[in-house]
């Protein structure tokens, strides 16, 4: 195996993903900004890794991740503004 600069963001970006959904599972209320903007870079950092070691179906999957966060965070801005 190969650990190469692409590689090890792919790891950084998994374990942003990992972090955020035990960050979810942990936390009675969690903060929707932590979780969805950790989720959204965590998509960013795979994507660059999958662009360097392409692998088509993890790279649609992540795409479809970074768009549910950005649609999170678009919830939680909406939301917040609500509130005031």
């Amino acid at each position: 195996m190969d650990l190469d600069w692409a590689t090890l963001v792919g790891f950084v970006g998994m374990a942003c993903i990992i972090g955020a959904y035990a960050y979810l599972t942990w936390q009675d209320e969690p903060n929707p900004f932590v979780l969805h903007i950790t989720n959204l870079v965590g998509a960013a950092l795979l994507t660059v890794s999958l662009l360097v070691h392409m692998n088509l179906p993890s790279l649609v999957l992540e795409g479809f991740w970074a768009a549910i966060a950005i649609w999170g965070l678009a919830k939680a801005m909406r939301s917040r503004r609500n509130v005031r």
